[in-house]
């Protein structure tokens, strides 16, 4: 029977389709190789495999939570729609100009990267708005339906829209989509003072540029996935994760895909919110690490940390600044090339490099022996023993490690001289420390200890590598839930409905105008709110208001988060306070006699949270049962060491087991080094602290 407790979490990931059903029974997960051509086919495949675990028909679905790769894949592969860009005359090459700054300050030979759309698909009109939203050139009609009759001649299949000022006056937008709609019917149009309405021309016109360049393909594919899921008699209501960590409806996810650009991270970051909810920690470093990539999160308060702009397709060893920034709102993370399928190499230097090129599932890392010759991370995770080749994905994928030793040999081995297993050792070592460098930075860049930190671990490969982490970062305490190897999509389904609506309007607080920002902030909250009544016409929605404020004459905003009475009966000393405030966590210090301004202005409006129970931890209680010993390598000793294999699913409350140790299940695996303890939780989770005596401490104080 159709229940809307019956409810079916879907991660496309770049090697694995994850499948989450969650019932009145419990919990069902299944992971299947992602199908490029087709990708709906995996998730049918998948919902039919998790539906026969829990004895129901695909009908009695209530509700589907979908989160994608597709729309990021599309961007990195330069595979969207044949779209063109209008914009105001004199700024044709925004998006090729960029910002002028050098990512990489000291390579004479540095390429920047090509923008999405080259120049002659790019038009101008004469058209002008200031930056006060004045219209200094009017728009004629007769311009517009000019540079539409060349656009149809070209036979474009998407058009972006991006005028200068127009986050402030979009009339002059509004006008083109009106002509393109009347003689272009067919083709797609997206407006930049509806995608992005704000300051900064640059990220702008990329987000308009890369939402147009795949609306096409996105809505053509949920179009797809909605008739492949009638046919199998499934007729619920379908959501999609979007990049800030609520849920929107597919309507809404077909007219702004750019929004979708990392909704499976982002699942990812709301499901360790929610087990560190659970345990009552402030302070989570998310480690996700799937077949393609691994994301990297700070979680303070519970709370993922957002930011209004990220990069996509970076081209420069995925260092920032090479990629195409988007200007939404989104979790913010640092992704870097280091998942299972992550392919290593020997570089002009004879140092050994991983990623960023991905054998994904097709043909995916040697050792699946689908036709790949080159090693990947789960080529040296197979030959150190880390996996289980009989056991890989619940025993669906049969693993070969002797065609593992052979990509290794031939690709790293022959080149450096080193044996199969050496080779393994510098791939996996190169891998940790790409990641552990990443979180690092991340760190830094946010003013963070990682030595206060808890890590959560999860996707399909965090578990095999997050001790090893763990002992680089100097993080004392690391939590693998029940599910990790299919994280992100029970991720999906924590979250709440929601959408971020934000408006650039520049003003000085010794201009300050209450009833502007009352006005401005209303309409704010009025249009988020619209957004979230399309998925859940009866839940209380919460406003959380924002505004981003830097003393006048910075280059860049810091968020403010305001309460309802503070944004709805605006005062300027408030604001100023809230200002130093936050400014002073950051830098240490204010800066005297230099007025205050604001950039941009957001309303978020979500469904109340999910009710978290908190956890009361165990101590260790009795040791675990153990399925026999194999040879696993011990990157800290550099050798190989007898490890404890001991099956997750065979642990009460209470039960540890001390490192090193391999804990399978059927979507991961997870490797305990020799230097930490780890004992199962009563919600499931693994606890892994250092050594042994310190176990309850670490626990306590973290």
């Amino acid at each position: 029977m159709k229940s809307a407790q019956n409810r079916l979490g879907v991660d496309i990931g770049g090697t694995f389709t994850d499948i989450v059903l969650e019932t009145d029974s419990g919990q069902f997960s299944t992971k299947v190789l992602t199908t490029y051509a087709a990708p709906e086919n995996a998730i049918i495949d998948g919902m039919k495999q998790v539906c026969e675990k829990a004895g129901i028909s695909p009908g009695d679905i209530g509700q589907i939570i979908h989160g994608t790769t597709l729309a990021t894949n599309a961007l990195i592969e330069r595979r969207g729609a044949k779209t063109a860009l209008i914009t105001t005359q004199g700024f044709r090459d925004v998006i090729e100009m960029r910002t002028e700054s050098r990512f990489e300050q000291y390579d004479l030979n540095l390429v920047l990267p090509e923008p999405l759309l080259p120049r002659q698909m790019r038009f101008t009109l004469p058209e002008r708005v200031n930056a006060r939203g004045e219209i200094m050139i009017p728009l004629a009609r007769e311009a517009v339906e000019a540079v539409v009759d060349q656009i149809a001649k070209a036979g474009f299949e998407s058009v972006a829209v991006g005028l200068i000022h127009s986050y402030l006056n979009p009339a002059h937008e509004r006008m083109i989509r009106e002509v393109l709609s009347e003689r272009l019917p067919e083709v797609a149009v997206s407006i930049s003072s509806e995608v992005s309405p704000q300051m900064r021309e640059y990220e702008r016109f990329n987000t308009v540029v890369a939402n147009a360049y795949i609306k096409p393909l996105m809505a053509s594919y949920l179009g797809r996935l909605e008739s492949r899921l009638r046919d199998e008699g499934v007729d619920c209501r379908i959501f999609l994760m979007h990049s800030g960590g609520g849920i929107i409806s597919i309507q809404n996810a077909a007219d702004f895909p750019v929004r979708l650009v990392e909704s499976g991270p982002a699942g990812g970051a709301v499901f360790a919110a929610h087990i560190a909810a659970r345990y009552g920690l402030d302070k989570v470093l998310s480690f996700d690490m799937g077949g393609t990539t691994a994301k990297i999160c700070l979680i303070k308060d519970q709370t993922p940390k957002t930011s209004r702009v990220f990069e996509v397709a970076r081209t420069y060893r995925f260092k920032k600044g090479s990629g195409m920034p988007i200007s939404i709102p989104v979790i913010d993370m640092v992704e870097i090339g280091a998942g299972g399928g992550s392919l290593a190499h020997v570089d002009s230097m004879r140092q050994i490099r991983v990623g960023p090129e991905s054998a994904g599932s097709e043909p995916g890392p040697a050792c699946y022996g689908r036709g790949g010759s080159r090693p990947a991370v789960t080529d040296a995770d197979l030959v150190l023993g880390k996996l289980d080749p009989d056991n890989f994905a619940g025993g669906s994928i049969q693993l070969h490690a002797a065609q593992s030793r052979d990509a290794l040999d031939a690709h790293i081995g022959k080149t450096l001289e080193m044996d199969a297993v050496e080779a393994a050792f510098g791939v996996a070592e190169m891998v940790d420390e790409n990641m552990a460098n990443a979180a690092r930075v991340h760190a830094v860049e946010n003013g963070e200890d990682l030595s206060e930190y808890t890590m959560i671990a999860f996707g399909g490969a965090a578990p095999l590598h997050a001790g090893r982490l763990c002992e680089k970062l100097g993080v004392e305490r690391l939590i693998v839930p029940p599910g990790a190897g299919v994280g992100s999509a029970i991720g999906f389904l924590r979250a709440p409905f929601s959408f971020e609506a934000n408006r650039s309007v520049y003003m000085r607080l010794s201009d300050f105008d209450d009833a502007l920002i009352r006005e401005l902030l209303g309409e704010l909250r009025d249009e988020a709110t619209g957004f979230v009544r399309t998925c859940d016409e009866v839940s209380p929605i919460l406003a959380e208001f924002k505004v981003y404020m830097r003393y006048s004459g910075q280059g860049w905003e810091i968020p403010i988060t305001l309460t309802e009475p503070q944004a709805m009966s605006p005062d300027a000393d408030t604001f100023l306070a809230r200002f130093e405030e936050e400014y002073t966590k950051l830098f240490g210090r204010t800066v005297a006699g230099m007025d205050v301004e604001i950039t941009v202005w957001s309303v978020n409006a979500t469904t109340p949270p999910e009710n978290v129970a908190r956890v009361t931890v165990t101590d260790a209680k009795a040791a675990a049962k153990t399925q026999g010993t194999r040879d696993v390598f011990d990157a800290a000793a550099g050798s190989f060491t007898k490890a404890n294999v001991v099956e997750r699913a065979d642990l009460a409350d209470g039960h540890f087991v001390q490192g090193p140790a391999a804990m399978t299940e059927d979507e991961t695996t997870i490797i305990i080094p020799s230097s930490r303890f780890a004992i199962r939780q009563p919600d499931g989770c693994i606890d892994i602290v250092t050594g042994v005596a310190n176990a309850t401490t670490a626990r306590k104080g973290a």
